[in-house]
């Protein structure tokens, strides 16, 4: 698993991954954009039955300019995991620069109590730093 996500980060027991990728067909350096995939893994190893329902990025990209991104779950579901389980999306970001950053957290909500109904306290799970970085050929 490590040789496919580079980056991971555990929260209380809810590990994000991250495998991030430069799509050289889909960028344009020569008109000033580049672009990203990256796929995220996150494993619920939490004795806890959670659901995500947030997510806030901070992307920055190679001149410094900070882009805050929040929203409803990922990629237009708030998945539920129970203990052991894991879920996984792939999601791009494009940037006006070869070279930046991405980071940020999801909020879980803990669906413990009353049957597992939602309602439960708030979980900020961290999503790891990362670069993005277009190889030297693509600048």
């Amino acid at each position: 698993m490590k040789q496919l996500f580079q980056h991971a980060a555990i929260t209380d027991g809810i590990t994000v991954r991250v495998a991030v990728n430069f799509l050289p067909e889909q960028s344009r350096p020569q008109d000033g954009k580049w672009f990203w995939v990256y796929h995220i893994r996150i494993e619920n190893g939490s004795h806890e039955r959670v659901q995500l329902v947030s997510r806030h990025w901070r992307i920055t990209d190679g001149a410094g300019t900070v882009s805050v991104i929040d929203g409803e779950g990922v990629v237009g579901e708030q998945p539920v995991l129970e203990p052991g389980q894991s879920h996984d999306y792939v999601s791009g970001c494009p940037l006006g620069t070869p070279h930046g950053t991405m980071e940020g957290f999801y909020t879980f909500r803990r669906m413990n109590g009353q049957g597992g109904r939602t309602g439960g306290e708030p979980l900020e799970v961290r999503i790891p730093f990362f670069p993005l970085a277009a190889p030297a050929e693509a600048n």
